[in-house]
């Protein structure tokens, strides 16, 4: 493809393993990323432009030349203190980045979705990437805005744009500098501070099998479609089981009842808004999708993109070695 392939978010935990993998493979690569995020740990080959998504005129300029886009750039995070930013980041952000790459004549453009946004609250079967969920059914102010914004991404598609929409679900593995919700809980777990857990259905998949998804899909996923990629499904209390293994923590004892642990997420979110702005250990979005079933089956994804994902006990334990190799532990 011709143009500069340009991936906003790119410090960021999939994003710079997507980067890698593109540089690697010889791309000329730009990353967008907010003012003041930690890039040096990038490929010194790839080109850093610094953008809010938020300004439009900003991701324009940012934009000009480029080839393919790959847009990653969100807040991850199931809390904000000031809730409009998840508005503002993941859905105005997402509008910004996709409208500016096609009006700079990208010829591909990837949208970056969640799994969390495919859950139902009456679901019994395995969720598949032809998942239908009515705006209804979406859980909290993060998930809405990521799902507003999938459906800006699969309306421009029907008009012709040359866009493809991938939903990873939770990555696990090394490189995570910003401690996502799932690398925090795995990280807690081998520091001995969880002793309870409020139990749940995970599907994971390891970061670098992302990276590889998003380009198999950008170079010849069909448009207008939406690629799931995930790999296997764990329970809650299987991830800290096998973590307290490879860490030498105990496992968390007891089991918390759910409208025990959703109390408690209230309460964690009245104190983060009111007084320390931290983001808390229990969000009430994140209690909440424990209640759904989020067993994903992303076989046809897969097997559509060539993508064989690694055993996802491999990619804990090499989460593990690097949080010791950054001195987390």
């Amino acid at each position: 493809m011709s143009g500069v392939t340009v991936v906003t978010g790119g410090a960021g935990f999939v994003g710079s393993h997507l980067v890698a993998l593109l540089v690697a493979r010889g791309a000329r690569v730009r990353v967008i990323e907010r003012p003041g995020a930690p890039v040096n740990h990038l490929p010194p080959a790839a080109d850093v432009t610094f953008a809010d998504i938020r300004d439009e005129g900003a991701v324009r300029s940012a934009l000009r030349g480029c080839g393919a886009v790959y847009h990653l750039a969100a807040n991850p995070q199931l809390w904000t203190r000031r809730r409009s930013d998840f508005h503002a980041v993941n859905y105005l952000g997402a509008v910004h980045v996709l409208r500016g790459a096609l009006e700079a004549g990208a010829s591909r453009v990837l949208h970056t979705s969640t799994e969390s946004i495919l859950t139902r609250a009456r679901q019994s079967a395995p969720i598949a990437e032809d998942q239908d969920v009515p705006a209804r059914d979406v859980i909290g102010p993060y998930c809405r805005s990521k799902f507003r914004a999938e459906r800006f991404a699969f309306h421009l598609a029907r008009a012709g744009a040359p866009v493809v929409v991938v939903n990873p679900t939770l990555p696990v593995g090394p490189g995570d500098r910003g401690r996502s919700p799932p690398t925090q809980m795995v990280l807690d777990c081998c520091r001995g501070k969880r002793s309870a857990y409020l139990d749940g259905d995970l599907n994971l998949i390891d970061v670098r099998d992302v990276a590889a998804g998003m380009v198999a899909a950008l170079e010849r996923g069909r448009t207008g479609v939406r690629y799931l990629l995930g790999a296997e499904n764990w329970s809650i209390r299987r991830v800290f089981e096998h973590v307290a293994k490879l860490s030498g923590a105990a496992p968390p004892r007891w089991r918390v009842p759910y409208p025990l642990a959703l109390a408690a997420a209230y309460v964690d979110e009245f104190v983060a808004d009111a007084i320390t702005g931290r983001v808390p250990a229990a969000t009430v979005t994140g209690v909440k999708l424990t209640r759904r079933r989020m067993h994903f089956d992303a076989s046809r994804s897969l097997a559509e993109l060539g993508i064989t994902p690694r055993p996802v006990s491999e990619s804990v334990a090499e989460a593990v070695a690097w949080f010791r190799a950054v001195g987390w532990l």
